[in-house]
């Protein structure tokens, strides 16, 4: 949201601006499909479309642009291997297709749309063009989608919004941990927990939603589906249990327990016994995170975003 709401903040400034946007990209590209970055004629610029000698060029034609107020479409295919035609000046190899849209007070209303869609949790599409750019609600199944015939015709739609969200049961110090690290890697956090005027939990600012519930009945507050990712860190060893008996039989990407070895072990051999299943029980991830021998809150977070980032990206998406 944070370069949307600078470009806003431009554009109500009374600036031009010219948004580069990656719309294609192939082997060992710097930039990837969706990255941004935003050059003003008052030399501010936000974002990146992959760095080094390539970006500082774009940079500066984006600059030329608006010192002479030429307002114009510009695709630009950049191969990272030599100097030759289209050559970036980089020697990574891969290519990327760069697109330049020009921008001004005329577009504040889109932009705001935009803004407010991100800021209210909303799933909407932007649509990139030779002619511009516009924004409604045929979402696309894909976070982006380009087709690409020529220069002249082309179009690259981008899905915004939260699409995964993730569900931390215990508001403890990991629990802020992850919610500050998944805030950042831009899930919709939403945080759960049973103890009333919980001072790590009254301080999370991370999280969108915070909510102290009754864990009997936290099946009806998260949503099945492969958007959903939930860990559970509560503060004792029954309520982790309750929790995970209460989700196990439901439909979830990700469900991972926070915990020792021997306190897992001891947890799956009761829930064995009240009927769980060995073949459930192996769909969670226990201990949860990668095995980093974690120690701090932060290390945890950061082990968890590790795991569920390789879920998440996993080939059976």
């Amino acid at each position: 949201m944070k370069f949307w709401q600078q470009l806003l903040a431009k554009l109500q400034e009374n600036k031009n601006v010219y948004l580069l946007t990656v719309i294609q990209n192939s082997g060992s590209s710097p930039g990837r499909k969706g990255f941004k970055m935003l050059v003003a004629e008052d030399d501010f610029i936000f974002g990146s479309v992959g760095g080094g000698v390539m970006e500082f060029a774009l940079v500066e034609e984006a600059k030329h642009l608006l010192s002479n107020q030429q307002e114009q479409i510009i695709y630009k295919k950049q191969i990272h291997k030599g100097s030759g035609k289209d050559g970036s000046g980089m020697i990574c190899s891969g290519e990327q297709t760069v697109v330049f849209h020009p921008l001004n007070t005329n577009h504040i209303t889109l932009v705001s749309k935009i803004v407010n869609c991100l800021k209210n949790s909303q799933q909407k599409t932007i649509h990139f063009s030779p002619t511009g750019i516009s924004f409604n609600k045929n979402n696309i199944q894909e976070k982006y989608q380009a087709t690409i015939h020529s220069e002249t015709n082309w179009l690259f739609q981008e899905q915004i919004g939260f699409k995964e969200t993730i569900y931390i049961v215990g508001g403890g110090h990991v629990g802020l941990a992850v919610s500050k690290l998944f805030r950042q890697l831009n899930f919709y956090v939403v945080v759960f927990d049973n103890r009333e005027n919980l001072n790590t939990f009254n301080k999370n600012t991370f999280a969108h939603q915070k909510h102290v519930i009754d864990y009997n009945e936290i099946e009806n507050h998260i949503i099945q589906g492969n958007n959903s990712y939930i860990t559970i860190m509560t503060n004792k060893y029954t309520d982790d249990k309750l929790v995970l008996s209460k989700l196990i039989k439901n439909s979830y990407k990700y469900i991972g327990v926070l915990g020792s070895k021997a306190k897992l072990k001891t947890m799956w051999n009761v829930l064995l016994r009240e009927g769980i299943t060995q073949q459930e029980l192996e769909l969670v991830f226990a201990p949860i995170g990668i095995p980093i021998k974690s120690e701090t809150p932060e290390e945890i977070a950061v082990s968890i975003a590790a795991e569920i980032i390789r879920t998440k990206n996993s080939l059976s998406n």
